[in-house]
């Protein structure tokens, strides 16, 4: 009796979601190939932060000890006014579970490094500095033309490759990322003593000044503002600029401000929204995270939706044994998904809006405790 063929899926795009997915998949036996378009396969930005339900795959990926020593958990958010007054200390909902802080910082390079790591552990063969240029299909399989003139025949291609996903528009999907009219300037610094959990306040020069702490001696601080045309912000004035805006906050801030000093650490980014609808695949290749859907951190909800993709979409196909054809287990895998992530986008784009709005009597705490009372339940 012939054995059957081993089942080949590729990857396109090694950050959070592609990354989780290939170990998930790699741990079932699957055959896995990933491609990243950067040579050095690291990320950019300061730090993230982490909702207990996003932690909940880091486990599952086998992860979350290293992700534990490498961060710092925090159970509350404190709201505060511009001048540093604390008027509300809000107790989070632990969409992870019990076992698992509601709240979770961390320097994003060193989560994609543990991520990558154990893409490598897995035994998946990766290929940096490659792309694909082209995927043609039949009955039966891709066939996926890369940047160095390769080829490969793939029962499956799951295309993680983010925001400005190439994947997207090349299988025919027209969706694209547009702006909500908010940015956000980030940087890492020192912990000040005075910093022991997450803190937000509303008001003054921007939207939002934020932290959280990322470990025992770093903090991610943070301030959205309206956005602005990034041609005309000079990145070596990015630290001066990002000084000026905290100016005029109390409390922790002139201590963070202070810290502020090299323009190379200062990240700043528009908050863009899409979300795919009707279908995320056409044929055999499938987006799951950025590529099929993005929304404002203002729910910190953004990898863990990602995370949440890569393992419901891994257990689907894992429990699969027949993929001849994998039109209806990808139809199942969106369905199973969308009503979850069109809820996080949604809100996340709603909270903004007020910002935006001016709207002083938006119930944002409401919108943010029904939405994370969701998120308590299994993806």
């Amino acid at each position: 009796m012939n054995e059957p063929r081993p089942r080949t899926v590729l990857v396109i795009g090694g950050g959070a979601s592609g990354n989780a997915v290939t170990v998930l998949l790699r741990r079932a036996g699957i055959a896995v190939e990933l491609i990243e378009a950067k040579p050095d396969w690291n990320v950019l930005g300061s730090g993230i932060t982490l909702q207990g339900n996003a932690l909940r795959v880091l486990r599952e990926v086998g992860v979350w000890d290293k992700v534990r020593e490498s961060g710092y958990a925090v159970d509350a958010v404190g709201l505060a006014a511009p001048d540093g007054t604390v008027f509300h200390v809000q107790q989070d909902i632990r969409t992870g579970g019990d076992d698992l802080p509601p709240i979770f910082g961390m320097q994003r390079p060193r989560l994609q490094e543990i991520l990558c790591e154990a893409v490598l552990e897995s035994g998946a063969t990766v290929r940096l500095g490659t792309t694909a240029e082209e995927l043609v299909q039949d009955a039966s399989g891709v066939t996926a033309r890369f940047s160095d003139g390769t080829e490969g025949r793939y029962d499956l291609v799951i295309a993680a490759d983010g925001v400005g996903s190439r994947t997207r528009a090349m299988i025919g999907i027209s969706d694209k990322p547009e702006p909500t009219g908010m940015a956000i300037w980030r940087v890492p610094v020192p912990r000040p003593e005075s910093v022991e959990r997450m803190q937000l306040a509303y008001g003054g020069p921007c939207y939002i000044a934020g932290y959280c702490p990322t470990s025992k001696n770093t903090i991610y601080a943070y301030l959205v503002e309206a956005n602005r045309d990034r041609a005309s912000i000079d990145p070596a004035s990015y630290a001066d600029e990002m000084r000026r805006l905290a100016a005029p906050y109390g409390g922790a801030w002139p201590e963070i401000a202070a810290s502020i000093t090299d323009p190379a650490k200062v990240n700043y980014t528009w908050f863009d929204r899409l979300l795919v609808e009707g279908s995320w695949h056409r044929g055999r290749v499938v987006l799951i995270g950025d590529a099929a859907h993005v929304c404002p951190p203002t729910l910190a909800q953004g990898a863990a939706m990602s995370l949440e993709d890569a393992s419901v979409l891994a257990e689907m196909l894992t429990a699969e044994q027949d993929w001849g054809s994998l039109d209806a287990l990808l139809t199942g895998f969106y369905e199973r998904r969308i009503g979850r992530v069109r809820m996080v986008v949604e809100a996340s784009v709603q909270l903004g809006q007020w910002q935006l709005d001016g709207v002083r009597d938006a119930d944002a705490p409401g919108l943010m405790g029904r939405t994370m009372s969701v998120l308590k339940e299994t993806p």
